[in-house]
């Protein structure tokens, strides 16, 4: 049942498991630990992820109705980082997109590096619209390639932010595709600062293609299934760690608790 519901999901959690089953707690944690060790799943706090090849990315689909509360709590903290008259370069992405659709009724210059995202802000009063050149990634829409590249480094920018495939303290942000990752990459060369989105389902994995180190965001936005040591250690090099609180990730209350963790650079 375990891996069955690990191929509908991102995530699962001793807790959920627990009430689907009826087996103990102890019996579920044993459980998660033997298919860790047949490298079926990773074992991550309160729950176990996939532990998929790092060149498979997930639908973009199916990403789009993963953590969806999270991923609009983190947008929410992001979009209040962002003043009226700055320029933002906004990642593809599915929370990307939760932050565009934020950002319809503010008044900002916006390049979207995703075709869905453009959409999504074309007809927006207050956006002076960007558009990038590029090949967009099929299914997935972002924009990739040398006309991207092109298109970012004869722009300078206020604000890059990001959303990386995958996160890990040991092995940085990272993505899928090489493509994507090297957009990214150009991103934060472009910009004054970056805001990093990253909410827990991303956290301790990695991805085929390297982006760049795991400090070298200014901000990262989160929620409270990072982990806490890695959220201090990050702190500890100086990158301010933003952890909206996890009533907004339930969906029980539309009023997030937020937390700062560590001084921005």
């Amino acid at each position: 049942m375990i891996v069955d519901r690990l191929r509908e999901v991102p995530r699962v959690a001793v807790a959920e498991l627990v009430e689907a089953t009826g087996a103990s707690d102890m019996t579920v944690r044993r459980d998660l630990d033997y298919l860790a060790a047949q490298g079926i799943l990773k074992r991550v706090h309160g729950g176990a992820v996939p532990l998929l090849p790092s060149g498979a990315e997930p639908p973009f689909a199916a990403r789009s109705e993963a953590a969806v509360a999270s991923k609009r709590a983190i947008a929410a903290a992001a979009v209040e980082r962002l003043r009226d008259g700055e320029t933002i370069l906004l990642d593809s992405g599915t929370t990307a997109l939760e932050v565009a659709r934020l950002l319809r009724h503010r008044s900002m210059t916006v390049m979207p590096l995703s075709l869905h995202i453009a959409h999504e802000l074309a007809d927006a009063p207050g956006i002076r619209l960007l558009v990038p050149g590029g090949e967009p990634r099929r299914g997935e829409l972002s924009l990739v390639g040398p006309l991207t590249l092109a298109s970012l480094r004869a722009l300078r920018f206020d604000v890059a932010v990001l959303s990386p495939c995958a996160y890990s303290l040991d092995n940085g942000m990272t993505a899928y595709d090489l493509g994507d990752a090297e957009v990214k990459r150009q991103a934060l060369e472009v910009a004054t600062r970056s805001i990093v989105l990253v909410d827990g389902e991303k956290w301790d994995r990695s991805a085929l293609a390297y982006i760049c180190p795991a400090d070298r965001p200014d901000v990262i936005v989160t929620d409270t299934a990072a982990p806490e040591e890695q959220r201090a250690a990050l702190s500890q090099r100086g990158v301010l760690v933003e952890v909206v609180g996890a009533e907004l990730r339930t969906g029980i209350s539309s009023e997030p608790t937020r937390e700062l963790e560590g001084t921005s650079r």
